[in-house]
This record gives structure tokens, C-alpha cells and sequence, in this order.
């Protein structure tokens, strides 16, 4: 899930009073066996710092560039027992899975076995329809550049008050749910708009583009998702947890502001059940995975010329200026002048920020253990890609 959409829906409190510094600011620690290159991230790391102290419990980041691999921890993966954040943690990336799914889809298009254009209905027959809904004026297309028109099942007040914010969230976190439990959420309000008027982000997109896959593919999602991109790049750290509620080691703590008239409480939300982000928020990875995975596909190792090229072809985001959605991926033109792709991703407890070049020269991928400090996340991008000396492999 994006975390601007959930900022906007007030879904967690990304944007939350940031607590006090000294109660949760650990050591940081640069890596040894990157020294050589940790004067030239100098700046990144002070910004790392600047997001714990404050009030951000924990970052885990790595960088990669000319200079080879800097990874980077700061603050505390546990703040009951103060243990560090680690610099190979692995977390819920949020949003950052739909690259996944578009990836796979685009797979699938260059295999003949659909087209972009094809309509939803032609592969989820009667699934979206009512309250103006009509699956047979939508794209795959538009479901991957946001473009659909289809209400975001997370900014659903019922839904948000039962599975993501206060008492709700810690009775139901462990409930199993089904996507089209999910989607029909999404379908009991009108469209905001008509199919390719704007892009919007909707996690309604994410998930009907997963069933999609599974439609097309003739197996799980999951399973396509292994096949064709975690193990031919031995992504070791990077998996779907099913109706799992754990992470796997080493990570650490997640946390949330749940209750937002009580913005000093923090609760530990680490386990949930899998199955509520299925297909739009679920994948569990590292920063180093993350940055193998988004390298291979900028560099044209999971996707023929004409995909990749689709990919990057994008939507205005008026959410967001200077930024454009493309099929998976967001170009951002950042002040001082370079122009990244990206993708963040929000989830209860997490925010995870996955940065690239386009030649994936220059790459930066950090985790946050809470979903709150949002606005220290572009003072973090600016230090890397305005304050660091270029040095593009």
C-alpha cells in the first residue's frame, strides 16, 4: 500500500507528533566491511539519525553506488529490551510488493498470455460490477498505473476502524481474510472517477492485479512470484507469509500509533495475519533484496525491451509534484535536479522506501520499524541523491 494514499486516508498516522528522541535513539552503526565508502554516505547517515532522534524507533538502510555497498542501521528494533536495529532486518515492504505483481504480469504479456489491455472482466468474469462498478470498463493496464477509477478498500471507515487502527486492529490482526473479501469493500462505494480520468492509488488496483495473475497464470500468486523472480535472483530474505503472523530472523519490533487520540501510545504490531495485505502489502524482504530486485528489472534481466519500456511509461501523480506513476514503479524529478524511480510502501507498523536510477547505478532502499515520520523520509532522499557525490556503477 502507498504511503502517501494511507497518509491521505489517516489510516495509521504517518504524520503523527513525533515522540521524544532519548527514550529510543540507539548507535549507529556503519558496516566495516563497506568503510571505504561510508565517508561518501556521511550525509545519508546523519539523516538516518535525524529520522530516529525524531521519534522514529529504528531505520535500516542500504545504499549502493560506484563506491560498492554501504548498509546502514540506526535507533532500536525492540524497545522493550533497547536491542538494536539490524542492518540486514527483514519487514513488511508494504506497497513496494505490487512491483512484484506488475513485473509478473508484464512477464505474462510478453508470453502472449494476456494483454494490458485487456479488460477485467475478461479475466475476473462478474467480480467487479454494482455501484457503478464495471469491470468491463477497466484495464489491466489501469489497474497497474492506478488509473481505474476503483475506491481504495483501506480508506473504508468500517474496514480501517476493524483491521488497522485501535481496538480493532489488535482484535482482528490475526483474522484471516480473502481477497474478494477485500475487493468488495472496495465495490460497495461508487468510483471517485471514471476509468483513465486520473491516477489515484487504490490498493483495490494491487489485488485484483494478483488475482489477475493467478487467473492467467493457472497457479497462486505466490507461486508465480517465486518462480519468476525470487529464486532466479536467490532473493533469500524475501518471501509471502500466506496466513502467517510472524517474521521471519533476523528483525525486528513493529510499531504503530493505532489510537489517535492518545498520540504518546505505541503499540507493538508485529504479527499480523498475512492475508490481509494478499496481493497488495504482504511480501516480506530486506533492503538488500530489494535493491537485487529492483537492479535486475531496470536493467532489463526480468523483462524484454518492450515491457520494461511500458513500465516506465507513466501518469501524471497530482498527489504528488514531480512525480509520475508508471506500471509498478514512480519517477520523482527531486529538487536539486536528478530524476529517481521509486516505490514506498506503507503498512501497519512499517514504511519502506525502495529508490533507484534508471540504470540502477545509484540506489538507496531503507525500512522504518514504525509508520509514523513520514516527513523525514525526503530529507533522507535528499541527502543521498542532492549531498552525495554522484557515482553510478
Amino acid at each position: 500500500m502507498s504511503i502517501r494514499k494511507r497518509a491521505r486516508a489517516g489510516v495509521v498516522g504517518l504524520a503523527a507528533v513525533a515522540l521524544t528522541a532519548t527514550a529510543f535513539t540507539g548507535p549507529a552503526q556503519a558496516s566495516r566491511d563497506t568503510a571505504p565508502t561510508a565517508a561518501a554516505h556521511r550525509a545519508t547517515q546523519q539523516a538516518i539519525d535525524a529520522a530516529v532522534a525524531a521519534g522514529v524507533p529504528g531505520v535500516t538502510a542500504e545504499a549502493r553506488d560506484a563506491g560498492g555497498v554501504w548498509k546502514s542501521a540506526s535507533g532500536v528494533a525492540d524497545l522493550k529490551t533497547g536491542a538494536p536495529r539490524g542492518k540486514n532486518d527483514r519487514f513488511r515492504v508494504g506497497g513496494i510488493t505490487n512491483t512484484f505483481v506488475a513485473t509478473v504480469l508484464l512477464q505474462m504479456e510478453a508470453e502472449k498470455k494476456l494483454s494490458l489491455d485487456d479488460t477485467v472482466e475478461r479475466h475476473l468474469p462478474g467480480l467487479v460490477t454494482g455501484n457503478g462498478n464495471d469491470g468491463r470498463a477497466i484495464t489491466v493496464r489501469q489497474l497497474l498505473n492506478h488509473t481505474s477509477g476503483l475506491f481504495d478498500y483501506l480508506a473504508d471507515e468500517r474496514y480501517a476502524a476493524t483491521y488497522l487502527t485501535g481496538d480493532g486492529y489488535l482484535r482482528h490482526r490475526y483474522d484471516t481474510l480473502t481477497p474478494e473479501t477485500r475487493v468488495k469493500v472496495a465495490l460497495s462505494h461508487e468510483p471517485p472517477f471514471q476509468p483513465g480520468a486520473r491516477h489515484w492509488y487504490s490498493n483495490t488496483n494491487d489485488v485484483l492485479a494478483a488475482l489477475i495473475v493467478e487467473q492467467a497464470g493457472g497457479r497462486t500468486y505466490e507461486d508465480e512470484v517465486r518462480r519468476r523472480i525470487i529464486g532466479p535472483l536467490g532473493l533469500k530474505a524475501t518471501s509471502n507469509p500466506g496466513t502467517s503472523a510472524r517474521l521471519p530472523q533476523p528483525s525486528g519490533r513493529g510499531y504503530s500509533k493505532l489510537f489517535g487520540a492518545q498520540p504518546d501510545r505505541i503499540d507493538d504490531v508485529t504479527e499480523m495475519n498475512g492475508s490481509q495485505g494478499w496481493g497488495n502489502s504482504d511480501i516480506i524482504s530486506s533492503a538488500a533484496d530489494l535493491n537485487r530486485f529492483y537492479e535486475a528489472l531496470m536493467r532489463g534481466k526480468l523483462l524484454p525491451p518492450r515491457q520494461l519500456e511500458e513500465m516506465k511509461t507513466t501518469v501524471d501523480n497530482p498527489d504528488f509534484q514531480g512525480s509520475s506513476y508508471g506500471l509498478g514503479i514512480e519517477r520523482l524529478t527531486m529538487g536539486c535536479g536528478p530524476t529517481i524511480w521509486y516505490h514506498d510502501g506503507g503498512a501497519v507498523g512499517w514504511i519502506s522506501v525502495a529508490t533507484f536510477t534508471e540504470d540502477a547505478g545509484h540506489q538507496l532502499t531503507f525500512n522504518y520499524n514504525a509508520n509514523w515520520g513520514v516527513e523525514t523520509l525526503l530529507p533522507l532522499l535528499d541527502a543521498e541523491y542532492c549531498q552525495t557525490p554522484p557515482r553510478t556503477r
